[in-house]
């Protein structure tokens, strides 16, 4: 008597299972490598922004200072004095209530 070897055939219906869980995994994975590239993007869009307002920060410190400079009593006599103005305490009037 002869014995029949049976192959183990899956169903229709496991063949479906393994295919979409074989397709889900793939998805996944893409996803996952396309989530990581993208946030790997947008920090160094942040860090480039940082360093953008760090300079912009000691670029305002800068002129901040050069204003200070400018607005110094001494520089704002030596700059009337060369255009022909003087300081007169007697023209000063002081109003009170």
């Amino acid at each position: 008597m002869k014995k029949n070897k049976k192959k183990k055939m899956f169903t229709k219906v496991e063949r479906f299972l393994y295919k979409s869980s074989l397709v889900i995994i793939v998805f996944l994975v893409i996803g996952t490598i396309f989530g990581q590239t993208m946030l790997s993007k947008v920090n160094y869009e942040v860090e480039k922004l940082k360093n953008n307002l760090d300079e912009q920060k000691e670029t305002n410190q800068s002129l901040v200072m050069v204003i200070n400079e400018m607005i110094s009593l001494e520089n704002i006599q030596t700059i009337a004095e060369s255009m022909g103005l003087a300081y007169n305490n007697d023209n000063i009037k002081t109003i009170t209530e």
